[in-house]
């Protein structure tokens, strides 16, 4: 069981120094995620690849993290999850070289499919980490708040750091930058990170890890495409498709007693709940972030570094929002604070459902109050799970968490961004196609047109836009205002989470026979 918080042993410089050290390769998947956005034109200039090829830059990164993640969460329970780290973070730092060393499009996309496989080794191993490194209670809830907003930082902080890399260095400086920070990781993780692992996992279920694989990726990518092109059969062919798979991998999973996902983790109180929940937050995370990036940059008419910078002016409130949440939830229900977080970024929404063409500071303060009660949601669910998942299952778990994240992201982008889009082509409805399809199409019309005829599509195509933002922004009030009400109904009373009676064999709880720095 997890140690109460009296009589826990408290995490002492040297755990709060791994646990810094953990935060970089979180930073740096994290920023690989929006690193390639001012990187494309020089791509393109250099490597010249087609259309289709463009699109697998982008996407065969975050196909492969998000395939993987359950598979590698499972693995790392087995062999132990610093290997695991150190295997991902080799992996990680070659592709990084291959990545910026790419003399072609095909080149560059497998380094990405490189890249999205050793993120999704670093990304549950750091978390699963943090979970054995911190027994007490609030140091707990304090490390993984600071790792939540660091997780959501490096998304921001990606598209920046490129955008300087690129003013002085040529494209491939964006994926080099990782090198160091692999090789400062593999320095230091053996020295100040100890080792865990589950001491019985039983045999690894090599039929799982397709199935997991087929499962996810056909989900994800029928999503992306949604928001992309819209609703079409290929796409629901592709939802239909994964959904059979997840349905036999979860029968898989309830019948054998070596399952890479163990029942004993939905086992512990707020565990299924939680995964939901995060779920919902990542939909509302991801599905605003469809529109403010297209609003400051399309609307309001900045440049991509420039609507960068500006996107980071609430990183202050945001990067507060999860220490002040886990030390509240320490004196009050946290399904409680949970419901709040749900309720701050409804507020958030409310406040971009008022933007109108010409809004700066009131979207950047509605994605600043949404972002925060985000990372607030975010940050106590990844605690509460954590918790009550028993430690020798922590990257299962974490991989988890991080599974629903990207469902839940590629979810809020297809389901926001296709009300958004319904609404902007309602408007529309007797403009020209190019005009009529999306917003960047109709700014291109509008530059070629020029003169009071641009100006005018151009304004019309803004205010459906908008207005469609506005319509996307009351949906996803609904929605997190019932997630509010789910989460003190699901959640009240687990303040202090009990993991299932698994760990004795570890020998000593959070801290097992197995954790060794050597």
């Amino acid at each position: 069981m997890t140690t109460p918080a009296a009589t826990a042993q408290l995490a002492g410089r040297r755990e709060w120094t791994a646990f810094s050290v953990l935060l970089l390769p979180l930073l740096l998947v994290s920023m690989d995620v929006s690193v390639l956005y001012f990187a494309v034109p020089a791509i393109t200039d250099q490597l010249d690849p087609s259309s289709t090829q463009q699109l697998w830059i982008f996407d065969s990164y975050a196909f492969a993290l998000s395939g993987l993640l359950i598979t590698m969460g499972s693995l790392g329970d087995r062999i132990g999850r610093r290997k695991l780290l150190l295997i991902g973070a080799t992996a990680f730092g070659l592709a990084s070289i291959g990545a910026g060393c790419a003399t072609s499009a095909e080149m560059l996309i497998a380094a990405r499919v490189l890249l999205g496989i050793g993120g999704a080794t670093l990304m549950p191993a750091t978390l699963a980490l943090v979970r054995n490194l911190f027994q007490d209670d609030r140091q707990r809830g304090r490390a993984i708040a600071i790792w939540s907003g660091a997780m959501t930082g490096g998304i921001a902080l990606g598209s920046v750091l490129s955008g300087v890399l690129l003013n002085h260095f040529y494209w491939g400086s964006v994926f080099l930058i990782n090198v160091p920070a692999m090789l400062l990781l593999l320095l230091l993780v053996p020295v100040l990170v100890p080792e865990f692992k589950d001491p019985a996992p039983g045999r690894f279920d090599l039929l799982s890890v397709p199935l997991s694989i087929a499962a996810v990726l056909p989900v994800v990518y029928g999503l992306k495409e949604i928001a992309a092109e819209g609703f079409e059969p290929l796409h629901a062919a592709c939802l239909a498709v994964g959904l059979a798979f997840g349905y036999a991998f979860v029968r898989r999973q309830r019948s054998r007693e070596d399952a890479m996902v163990s029942r004993a983790l939905f086992r512990g109180r707020g565990f299924g709940a939680g995964i939901g929940l995060n779920t919902i937050a990542a939909f509302a995370m991801m599905g605003s972030a469809y529109f403010t990036t297209q609003y400051l940059q399309s609307v309001l008419g900045m440049g991509t570094l420039e609507a960068a910078l500006w996107s980071l002016a609430p990183s202050v409130v945001i990067g507060a929002a999860a220490p002040v949440s886990a030390a509240l939830a320490q004196k009050v229900d946290r399904a409680h604070v949970i419901a709040g977080g749900f309720v701050l970024a409804a507020a958030g929404f409310v406040l971009i459902s008022l933007v109108d063409t010409d809004s700066l500071w009131l979207i950047l303060t509605g994605a600043g109050v949404l972002a925060s009660g985000i990372v607030t949601v975010l940050s106590l669910i990844s605690d509460m799970a954590l918790a009550s998942a028993p430690a020798e299952k922590a990257g299962s778990a974490a991989s988890l968490l991080e599974t629903g994240t990207e469902f839940g992201g590629a979810l809020g982008m297809a389901v926001l961004g296709s009300l958004g889009t319904s609404v902007y082509r309602s408007d529309l409805a007797g403009a020209e196609p190019a005009v009529r399809e999306t917003l960047g199409g109709a700014v291109a019309t509008a530059h070629h047109l020029g003169g009071p005829a641009g100006e005018q599509v151009l304004a019309l195509a803004r205010e459906a836009f908008v207005h469609g933002m506005q319509y996307a922004a009351w949906g996803g009030t609904a929605l997190l205002l019932a997630a509010a009400l789910l989460a003190s109904a699901l959640l009240r009373g687990t303040e202090a989470p009990a993991p299932p009676a698994a760990e004795p064999a570890t020998g000593t709880g959070d801290r097992p026979r197995e954790a060794t720095y050597n």
